[in-house]
C-alpha cells in the first residue's frame, strides 16, 4: 500500500460489541495498531472503520466514543468513517463534531441510498452540510448500480453537499469498478477498493485493477508490484478458501436489489440446491430482501404462500396398499434386478421422486415432484415420462402450470408450517417442502397400508441436509402415522429390511 501511494489504509474495525470470538482488526485498539510494523509512509494515513448502529443512541453515545476513541495525538489513527444506514443517519451526525475536536479526519458512509429518490439523497446531503465532514461517502450496498444510476446519484448529492463525495461499490453484477471510474468522472474524489475484492460475498472494487485503472491521473500514480507479490502469496490462497467474489447468484442478486448475505449463506448450506437458490432469489425478488433476515431466508426456502389446495384425492389409488417409494440415491441402480422382481411380485404402488428413471418405467405407477424452479427446469423430461405427475398443480406459478400443459397431473395442494404434519384429502401442511415430505402424505392421505423405500442412502453424517431428514423422520415418528421401513442400504434411522429377502 506504502508503494502504491495510497491517501489512506483503513486496517479494520473499531467496535465495542464482543459477542463470539473476533480477531483484533474487529477492534483495532490503538494498543494493537501500535504493535504493527506500519511503513514510515503510512503512519500518518491510518483509518479505521466504526459502525454508526453502535452509536446512534443519544443518550450513550459520547460514552461510547469516549470507550472508543482517545484523542488524536496518542492514537495510530488519523481517520475514521462511520457506516450507518438512512434511518440512523440524522442521529449519528454530532459524532463528526466530537471526532473532529479530537483532531479525527472524519468520514460517513450511507448505506443503501440506491433505492432513495433524488430529493431524499439531496435532503441527506443537506443535513450533512451542518457538520464538519471531511467527506460523505455512499455506497452501493445491493452491488445494484450501473454506472448511469451512480452518477445520478453522484449529482442528488451535489446538489446540496459542496464538500467531497465518496463511494463504495460492491461487485456483485462486475460494476465495481467501473462505477468506481464513473463517479470519479462526476465528481468524487474519495473511491476505495480491497486487494483482490476481498469483502463479504461478490466483495468490493480490486485494488489492483483500480490502481491501475486510475494511473492516467499522475498524482495517483504508484508502483504495482510489490502489491502483486502479495496477491500471489497471499491474497489468492485466502481467496480460493473463503471464496469471496461474484458469481450468477449474486449477479442476480444485485439485479434484485436482495442483500448478499442471502446469497452467502445459502452457498454455505448444503441444503440449497442450485434450483432452491434460483427460488429464493425469485421470491425475495417479488416479497423484497434489501434487510437480511434468517427467518425470511427460511421461509423464502418453502416457496408456498396461501393457504393449501387441491383438486385429487390419493385414496383413489393407494387406500390399503402398500406404497414403494424410489428415490434417487445409488443403490436403485445397484439393486435394479431385485427391485423390479419385488414390484413384479408385490404390486406396491410405485411413487418415483422427481425424474428418478432408473427403473423399468412400465413398473412406475406415478411421479411426484413439488420444487417449481426443478419442475420448470424437468418440464422436457416430464413430457418424455408416461407417468401420471403428482404435484400441488394449482399452487405453482403460471410458467410453470403452462409448462406442464398437456401432462396427466394430480393435483395435490402443499402448505408449509414448521414442525407440522397435517394430511387432508385433497392437500396437506408439511414442515418443509422437501419432496419426500410430500410423498409422506401423499400416502398417509391416501390411507397406504405400508411405506416402502428404495433410493434412500443417506448423506454424510456432518451434511447438513442429513440432519435435516433425520429431523423430518423424527416428527414424522412422534406422530405414528404410515409405518415406514427401508428396502435397500441407508443411514437414516429408520427400520431396515432386504429387497433380497422378500
Amino acid at each position: 500500500m506504502d508503494a502504491l501511494g495510497l491517501d489512506y489504509v483503513e486496517i479494520g474495525f473499531r467496535s465495542l460489541k464482543n459477542n463470539g470470538f473476533k480477531g483484533p482488526y474487529a477492534f483495532s485498539q490503538d494498543g494493537f495498531l501500535k504493535t504493527l510494523p506500519i511503513p514510515d509512509g503510512l503512519k500518518s494515513k491510518i483509518g479505521v472503520m466504526v459502525n454508526g448502529s453502535e452509536l446512534s443512541d443519544p443518550e450513550t453515545q459520547l460514552n461510547r466514543l469516549k470507550r472508543l476513541f482517545t484523542p488524536k495525538k496518542d492514537s495510530p489513527i488519523s481517520l475514521v468513517r462511520i457506516a450507518c444506514h438512512v434511518h440512523e443517519f440524522k442521529a449519528c451526525l454530532p459524532i463528526s463534531a466530537w471526532l473532529k475536536e479530537q483532531g479525527y479526519i472524519v468520514g460517513f458512509n450511507l448505506m443503501q441510498v440506491a433505492d432513495r429518490s433524488v430529493d431524499e439523497i439531496a435532503n441527506l446531503a443537506r443535513e450533512a452540510c451542518g457538520y464538519p465532514i471531511d467527506v460523505l461517502y455512499f455506497a452501493d450496498s445491493m452491488g445494484s448500480l450501473d454506472p448511469k444510476q451512480t452518477c445520478e446519484i453522484v449529482r442528488a448529492f451535489q446538489q446540496e453537499w459542496k464538500g467531497h463525495l465518496g463511494i463504495h461499490t460492491h461487485d456483485n453484477m462486475n460494476q465495481a469498478i467501473a462505477n468506481t471510474l464513473a463517479s470519479i468522472n462526476a465528481g468524487v474524489t474519495w473511491v476505495d477498493s480491497t486487494v483482490t475484492g476481498m469483502g463479504r460475498g461478490p466483495g468490493n472494487a480490486q485494488t489492483e485493477f483500480l490502481a491501475m485503472a486510475i494511473k492516467k491521473y499522475p498524482e495517483n500514480a504508484g508502483n504495482p508490484t510489490k502489491l502483486f507479490e502479495v496477491i500471489r502469496s497471499y491474497f489468492k490462497p485466502l481467496q480460493a478458501k473463503y471464496g469471496w467474489g461474484t458469481n450468477p447468484y449474486y449477479y442476480l442478486a444485485g439485479q434484485y436489489g436482495i442483500h448478499p448475505s442471502y446469497i452467502q449463506e445459502m452457498l454455505q448450506d448444503a441444503r440449497y440446491s442450485d434450483e432452491d437458490m434460483i427460488a429464493v432469489i425469485e421470491h425475495l425478488r417479488v416479497e423484497g430482501g434489501k434487510k437480511f433476515s434468517l427467518d425470511t431466508l427460511e421461509a423464502a426456502r418453502h416457496f408456498y404462500s396461501g393457504e393449501q389446495s387441491g383438486s385429487w384425492s390419493p385414496k383413489e389409488v393407494l387406500a390399503g396398499r402398500d406404497v414403494l417409494v424410489v428415490g434417487s440415491g445409488p443403490s436403485v441402480k445397484d439393486h435394479k434386478l431385485a427391485i423390479e422382481k419385488y414390484i413384479k411380485c408385490y404390486r406396491p404402488y410405485v411413487i418415483a421422486l422427481n425424474t428418478e428413471s432408473s427403473l423399468d418405467q412400465e413398473l412406475v405407477c406415478a411421479r411426484a415432484a413439488c420444487h417449481p424452479v426443478r419442475l420448470l427446469a424437468d418440464c422436457h423430461q416430464y413430457s418424455k415420462l408416461s407417468q401420471p405427475l403428482i404435484t400441488p398443480y394449482s399452487m405453482l406459478p403460471e410458467d410453470v402450470q403452462n409448462e406442464l400443459s398437456g401432462k396427466p397431473v394430480f393435483d395435490f395442494g402443499l402448505y408449509v408450517e414448521k414442525d407440522q404434519f397435517v394430511f387432508d384429502e385433497f392437500s396437506c401442511v408439511l414442515p418443509n417442502s422437501l419432496v419426500f415430505s410430500y410423498v409422506l402424505a401423499i400416502a398417509n392421505s391416501g390411507g397406504a397400508k405400508k411405506i416402502h423405500l428404495v433410493g434412500f442412502d443417506g448423506y454424510s453424517a456432518d451434511d447438513p441436509r442429513s440432519r435435516e431428514m433425520e429431523h423430518l423422520l423424527q416428527l414424522y415418528k412422534s406422530f405414528g402415522f404410515v409405518s415406514l421401513s427401508s428396502l435397500t442400504p441407508t443411514r437414516y434411522d429408520i427400520p431396515t429390511q432386504s429387497i433380497y429377502g422378500f
